[in-house]
């Protein structure tokens, strides 16, 4: 349970920082690196919970579904 709560945060604060860099896009003047920062965090979040996954499902905290064919 810990551990969908954790990526389910994740992805949130992923989304949140795509929407600041949109909002940055839209508001800010074309000298601005506030763009490339939020972006660039949003990418780093995304591996690092790429990774996680990985490790999560190869350490047994997570199951992926089985899907039963009929």
């Amino acid at each position: 349970m810990f551990a969908k709560i954790f990526v389910i945060a994740l992805m949130l604060i992923i989304l949140g920082s795509l929407g600041s860099g949109f909002y940055f896009l839209l508001h800010d003047g074309p000298g601005s690196t506030r763009i490339v920062k939020a972006l660039s965090w949003r990418i780093g979040l995304s591996v690092a919970a790429f990774l996680l996954l990985l490790i999560a499902g190869w350490a047994g905290w997570i199951e992926p579904n089985a899907v039963q064919v009929r």
